[in-house]
């Protein structure tokens, strides 16, 4: 019986390597690998825009290219800071900058911010609530991550329309 019992725990432990192997856990480890992928796309869109077609708009009732990035960057700020546990607060400090140089640091800077939260998380960890806008809500903190990411995916979305209406090849539709 005890060679079983062993046999069982043998099992289990190389069943879970993988999973064992980092220190996040398969949940968190996941939810940085999309974030790290529209992060992705995001900037290579940032950095193949020129800098004359910042200010540009569609229509005037929205938001420029370094508006909508910079936008991007707030977002991750806010929503990386309720994945921390921490309070947020909003702000469109970045979303009213006009240059490509100041709207592309904002954005890596945002980006360090984000993975140094995620480095700091795992799945136990994750679970918890965040206090985020509501003290009273009980949004798990990795919750804040899936949200960020998908805001990101949102408004890569303007960028795709933006650089299309400028005949720019998004980077998520070039050939590999």
């Amino acid at each position: 019986m005890r060679v079983i019992a062993q046999i069982a725990v043998l099992l289990l432990v190389w069943e879970a390597g993988p999973a064992a192997q980092t220190s996040l856990g398969p949940f968190t480890e996941a939810a940085k690998g999309q974030f790290d992928e529209i992060y992705a796309l995001v900037l290579r869109a940032g950095e193949k825009i020129g800098d004359d077609l910042y200010t540009f708009k569609p229509t005037p009732d929205v938001r420029s290219i370094a508006g909508v990035i910079g936008h991007i960057a707030d977002g991750n700020v806010l929503l990386c800071t309720a994945a921390s546990g921490q309070k947020p607060e909003i702000t469109r400090t970045h979303e009213k900058q006009t240059t490509k140089l100041e709207v592309l640091a904002a954005l890596r800077q945002s980006r360090e911010f984000c993975d140094a939260v995620i480095a700091k998380m795992t799945d136990t960890t994750g679970r918890q609530p965040s206090p985020a806008f509501d003290p009273s809500q009980r949004t798990p903190r990795l919750s804040w991550i899936h949200a960020n990411t998908s805001h990101m995916w949102e408004h890569y979305g303007n960028l795709v329309t933006y650089m299309r209406l400028k005949n720019i090849v998004p980077p998520s539709s070039e050939k590999r």
